[in-house]
């Protein structure tokens, strides 16, 4: 349940606990996918929810200064406590809003093949998926792509 959460733009000193609690949400290595220059760039871009003072999640994302129809979400955590609450889904749908208001028509992300939890929750919030493309991030490095419309 979200009742009680806050939601707030980030802040650049949101790394700090960002990073130090991924690992631990995930259950491996994954902070290498989120350095420090997305919340020191696209800090106005993501947003942190809390209960209570405490981190619950967190959305990275940002308007692409190259394509100006789309927006990218680099990163999304929800606390294992907040799974299954509708969070992932609040923040999700306050960056879409973010994105539709600078003119962005299409948001996109991307996830390893393996993380079958994200793909469905990918397809569950509209987002067209595709792959795995092999070696998109270079050699063995295989990615599933998602798309969603927003006009």
């Amino acid at each position: 349940m979200t009742g009680d959460i806050s939601l707030r733009t980030a802040r650049p000193a949101d790394y700090d606990a960002i990073i130090a609690v991924v690992d631990d949400w995930w259950g491996r290595r994954i902070r290498s996918a989120l350095p420090r220059l997305f919340l020191d760039h696209f800090h106005d871009t993501s947003f942190i929810a809390e209960r209570s003072g405490e981190l619950a999640g967190f959305i990275v994302g940002f308007c692409s200064p190259a394509r100006r129809d789309c927006a990218y979400i680099q990163f999304v955590g929800v606390a294992p406590g907040e799974r299954r609450s509708g969070l992932a889904r609040l923040l999700y749908e306050t960056f879409f809003e973010l994105a539709a208001d600078d003119g962005r028509r299409v948001v996109r992300a991307v996830t390893a093949p393996v993380n079958s939890t994200s793909i469905a929750f990918h397809a569950a919030m509209g987002f067209t998926v595709t792959g795995p493309i092999e070696d998109y991030d270079g050699p063995s490095s295989a990615k599933v792509l998602f798309e969603k419309r927003l006009d």
